[in-house]
């Protein structure tokens, strides 16, 4: 499942010479896995409130192509590229209009907050929220 998200660079996210600031895109990272799980419907909030389970990031890497700047509007395409037995990597790329100005990835652990935190298994109904229904489908012939 590709999940696109949506937003306007804002003043605050350049510096001095006008151009985003590179910690942005790892803010911009986060802001669309938590997209992407919510059009899974996986809402991060109601996980942790329900049953004390979140996904901390393990690794995050970006890799810069072409700035971005003020006012410019730019786009995140996700998909979860490889899905593990307790963490995940979904992989982000970001266009100003159809130029890729960077590209990404976050690893993130499916993790219990009960007590002391420790990974866990992702659960199944889990797993098939977070895949294409067309994987599904073609996986099953």
């Amino acid at each position: 499942m590709l999940v696109e998200y949506d937003f306007k660079v804002r003043w605050g996210d350049t510096d001095a010479a006008g151009i985003v600031f590179y910690p942005n895109f790892y803010k911009w990272m986060d802001e669309a896995t938590h997209e992407y799980l919510n059009k899974s419907e996986i809402r991060s909030n109601t996980i942790f409130e329900t049953m004390k389970i979140n996904v901390p990031l393990v690794e995050a890497l970006c890799q810069f192509k072409k700035p971005l700047f003020f006012e410019d509007q730019v786009t995140v395409k996700s998909v979860i590229s490889e899905l593990h037995r307790k963490v995940f990597k979904i992989s982000h790329e970001f266009y100003k209009g159809e130029d890729c100005v960077a590209q990404g990835y976050e690893i993130r652990a499916w993790t219990s907050f009960l007590d002391t935190p420790k990974a866990m298994e992702i659960p199944m109904e889990i797993r098939y929220k977070m895949i294409s229904e067309v994987t599904l489908i073609l996986t099953k012939k």
